[in-house]
């Protein structure tokens, strides 16, 4: 696989149709070709076919289902990976999976490790426990869903768990958007990586507002993307030499406390 220094990643951010898996695959399809050969990440938003529903023994799709099907059509067709996460049933249990699909077949994921307790994730699906680094065009990237976000000792980038940048999809609310903006900045600063952070707009069903603020946030915490309230669909190129210079010049991570996590 072609090492690459700048990274081509598009961000898709949209109001997504209550548990409707074949609108929400129709509107995409009217997007997701346009970024043939433009990209090489596309990049939509936690549980992008049905919002965050906790009716999964209702609209969990097994493993190799429509939505991950069509996600893999897309990467093959763009010639990008193209992830996000959906309510998977396996074994009989549920999970908010995020998946990571590429051109060549090479799917790739990651299971949400902390469940929004206040809205009962918990109670309706089961939490991952592994972590995920991808290799991809010589980058490496950890992706993490919504409620990860809060938690830094889970993300901390370290000599055995080492990535260029991190991949947040999230159904984050309007109510606690201020929240979502100070985290992925300390999440940036604190690993020194690019963090890509991708949230919806619009209402669900139970009337949660999302107002959007899917982000791109540079390795010193620059904010270099806000896209606000809107739909977007754009695309932005990021620089690995960045990253690299600027841990070299500024090298926190040799001061780095040593820690264990159990899970």
């Amino acid at each position: 696989m072609e090492n690459k220094n700048d990274l081509r990643v598009s961000i898709i951010q949209d109001g997504i149709v209550w548990e409707s898996c074949a609108a929400n695959l129709d509107y995409l399809d009217t997007i997701i070709p346009n970024l043939a050969g433009k990209t090489d990440v596309i990049i939509l938003p936690e549980m992008f076919s049905t919002g965050f529903s906790m009716r999964a023994n209702l609209f969990a799709e097994e493993m190799h289902g429509i939505a991950q099907q069509k996600m893999q059509q897309w990467s093959t067709l763009t010639g990008a990976a193209v992830c996000g996460s959906l309510m998977v049933k396996e074994n009989n249990q549920y999970f908010n999976r995020f998946f990571w699909f590429e051109p060549i077949p090479n799917t790739q994921y990651y299971d949400k490790a902390h469940l929004f307790r206040m809205g009962e994730e918990h109670l309706f699906y089961t939490k991952g426990n592994n972590r995920l680094i991808i290799n991809y065009l010589g980058w490496k990237i950890a992706p993490f869903i919504c409620y990860d976000l809060r938690f830094p000792v889970w993300i901390r980038r370290k000599p055995t768990f080492d990535y260029d940048l991190l991949l947040f999809v999230a159904n984050w609310p309007a109510r606690r958007i201020a929240h979502w903006k100070a985290l992925t900045v300390a999440r940036a600063i604190e690993n020194q990586s690019f963090v890509v952070a991708v949230n919806r707009i619009g209402e669900d069903a139970s009337g949660m507002m999302h107002n959007g603020a899917s982000c791109i946030i540079s390795a010193s915490g620059e904010l270099i993307f806000d896209a606000k309230e809107a739909a977007v669909c754009q695309t932005f190129t990021l620089n690995k030499s960045e990253i690299e210079s600027y841990r070299e010049s500024f090298p926190v991570g040799l001061d780095a406390d040593s820690f264990e996590l159990i899970v």
